[in-house]
């Protein structure tokens, strides 16, 4: 049983150790093994057994050295036992160096290692230099510690290179090297920068559950078999910047908490980043991605940029959460594929779409200005969570602070909408000025526009109301930059470009053919309302005076034709005028009465009457009662429906009957279309 509070006690080395010196931490001495024919390590052996034994070493021999602690001046002197005159490097057979101590700088440049290099749980205090060795057989280093700087540049691993565990509390540089068979770095530690910039991975590169405290580089590495990093973590700059993998690159739950460079990657196999974690900008810019490229279940705390990165047969790409940005800007999609984005935002500027394409949102606001598709393309809210491939919802802590999960668009300028399908997206801040074939776009599900501000307003000192109707953004923005404008209409972002009237109306003419199209009248009105409005605000050349006046009209009188109120309005009140004008001159003082005048001859005959009527006139008195309101109600409205009443009226009541069946039937016939168009089906 181990004593309280105390450690317990090393266990002896294996092999035949020297012993020498013991201590309390190391009570068994010198661990370093004896030297063959003696019973001393070589660091412990007397100066002329140690020349003796340096002096039988040939270049190309076997050493065994294990546990041993070499200084600076001791190392260098077996190396230098062991140079090839040709060459003027060392070159060893095998070489043990298991749980050995390199006190100084540890010299291993241009050295060649024919057989198994062993340095398993080794120890380098200072600078370990390997820079352009080579290791033929197997290199060993798993669980070794590196406590300064460490050079493998240029290093060539012709066998298996193991670093399994081990540490790097130094730079660790591996820039140009060459590891022609399996490279194991699985939970190595790497606290300073590890470089292994345009190093080349011929077999499988193993980095699984390595942790990178510093900056890792990658930049122009090549992975020419399985890439993996599985678990890894990256506490500091990850760049990729134009690596090769050639294989199945592997990230599936690794941490980039620093930035994450991938920039001009290429990924000629699959490459899995499920459930990784970016908690730093991730750059994807100009990747290729000629196999899967598996997201799904990833999560981006900042920006996910993917501009001009191509994928050539991604059939899916996430389901991921982004709480910044994702950035497609630019990218090229060569077939069919599904995406699902849970992000704020999503840029689409100039994305090319070679095949069908589904895009799945949740939160995002969308800008998809002069994206290119040729074949059908939807975009659509996701109401519920995407689903990991474990069958639960995936986590959405990132986006927290968003106000829900609604799916915006912020523009479609300059896209080509025939193949476009939107599905319960909200368009009330889309710039669509620019969208070529409009009408063609397919509205699915509950997609929303802006309407107008409510309430009333005072605007030059008098009231303004506003009917309640869809609009467009591009309105806002130009009613917001009107010097009379009321409040809350919504003002442009700086970098939106001004439209006016003469380029709005195409575009709610569009819209209302795309509504009437999918037989949704009631929403067709509404963008025929805009249209008019922009036709009548309209001040260049392609709207003359006159129509803007006939325009003025229509809107007055009846909203164009979808205000059934403002027509009854005006009919009542154009009926009203019609009796009280009736009233006060259309109808006479008295009914007209007829009198007769007749010959009779002599001795009797046939009697002839000749029936006189005098003219009506209007009375000086007493002209509006309720007999003669009666009469007048009676008169107007026959004139609505166009019949005549059969009163005996003034010269001036049959004018104004005359205009009242002339005026009176058309507003009814406004407030009839005005009713037809919002129920009409």
């Amino acid at each position: 049983m181990t004593p309280p509070n105390l450690e317990p006690s090393p266990a002896p080395p294996s092999w035949p150790y020297c012993g020498k010196d013991p201590v309390p931490e190391e009570p068994f001495g010198c661990r370093g093994i004896r030297v063959s024919g003696h019973r001393a390590c070589l660091a412990h052996l007397v100066d002329a057994d140690r020349d003796a034994y340096l002096a039988g070493l040939a270049p190309g021999s076997d050493i065994d050295h294990r546990g041993t602690s070499f200084t600076e001046p001791l190392l260098d002197a077996l190396l230098a036992a062991l140079r090839d005159p040709a060459t003027g490097h060392p070159h060893i057979g095998n070489a043990r160096f298991v749980s050995a101590t390199f006190e100084g700088v540890a010299g291993f440049g241009s050295a060649t290692f024919e057989g198994v290099a062993g340095f398993d749980a080794a120890t380098f205090e200072g600078v370990a230099w390997f820079g352009a060795a080579t290791f033929e057989g197997v290199a060993g280093f798993d669980a070794a510690t590196f406590k300064g700087g460490v050079g493998f540049v240029s290093a060539t691993f012709k066998g298996v290179a193991w670093f399994v565990s081990a540490t790097f509390k130094g730079n660790a540089r591996f820039g140009s090297a060459t590891f022609k068979g399996v490279a194991r770095f699985g939970s190595a530690t790497f606290k300073g920068v590890a470089g292994f910039d345009s190093a080349t991975f011929e077999g499988v590169a193993g980095f699984d559950a390595a942790t990178f405290k510093g900056d890792a580089w990658f930049g122009s590495a090549t992975f020419k078999g399985v890439a993996g990093f599985d678990s890894a973590t990256f506490e500091g700059v990850a760049g990729f910047d134009a690596a090769t993998f050639e294989g199945v690159a592997g990230f599936g739950s690794a941490t980039f908490e620093g930035v994450a460079g991938f920039g001009s990657a290429t990924f000629e196999g699959d490459a899995w980043f499920d459930a990784a974690t970016f908690e730093g900008v991730a750059g994807f810019g100009s990747a290729t991605f000629e196999g899967v490229a598996g997201f799904g279940s990833a999560t981006f705390e900042g920006d996910a940029g993917f501009g001009s990165a191509t994928f050539e047969r991604a059939s899916a790409f996430g389901p991921l959460v982004c709480a910044g940005r994702v950035l497609l800007s630019g990218a090229v999609f060569g077939g069919p594929v599904t995406l699902m984005l849970a992000a704020s935002r999503l840029a689409c500027w100039h994305t090319r779409w070679s095949s069908t394409a589904e895009v799945r949102l949740r939160y995002a606001t969308v800008d998809f200005a002069h994206a290119v598709f040729e074949y059908p393309l939807t975009i659509a809210a996701e109401q519920e969570p995407f689903v990991r491939a474990d069958g639960q919802p995936m986590a959405e802590a990132p986006l927290a602070s968003m106000p829900d999960a609604a799916v915006r668009m912020a523009s479609l300028r300059g896209v080509d909408a025939a193949h476009l399908v939107l599905a319960d997206v909200d368009l009330s801040s889309c710039l669509l000025t620019g969208t070529v074939h409009l009408d063609q776009i397919r509205l699915e599900g509950t997609c929303s526009f802006d309407t107008v501000p409510p309430g009333t307003h005072w605007r030059g000192g008098r009231p303004v109301r506003f009917t309640r109707r869809r609009t467009l953004a591009e309105e806002h923005h130009w009613r917001a930059r009107q010097s009379t404008a009321a409040p809350g209409w919504n003002p442009a972002m700086p970098d939106v470009g001004p439209t006016g009237p003469a380029q709005l109306a195409p575009v709610y003419r569009a819209l209302r053919k795309a509504f009437e199209d999918g037989k949704y009248e009631p929403g067709a009105a509404d963008f025929y309302y805009g249209e008019m409005e922009m036709r009548r605000h309209d001040r260049t050349p392609q709207t003359t005076r006159a129509e803007r006046a006939l325009l003025y009209g229509y809107w007055a009188l009846s909203g164009y034709g979808l205000r059934a109120s403002r027509a009854l309005g005006w009919l009542a009140a154009a009926m009203l005028v019609t009796i009280v004008l009736l009233m006060g001159f259309g109808l006479p003082k008295d009914a007209p009465k007829q009198e007769a005048t007749g010959t009779v001859p002599p001795g009797g005959g046939r009697v002839t009457f000749e029936i006189g009527k005098d003219d009506p006139h209007n009375p000086t008195r007493n002209r509006f009662t309720g007999e003669r309101f009666d009469k007048a109600l009676n008169v107007t409205l026959n004139s609505v429906v166009f019949r005549s009443s059969g009163q005996d009226l003034t010269t001036a009541g049959t004018y104004i009957e005359m205009a009242s069946r002339l005026a009176e039937p058309v507003l009814l016939g406004l407030a009839v279309l005005a009713v037809r168009n919002r129920v009409k089906r």
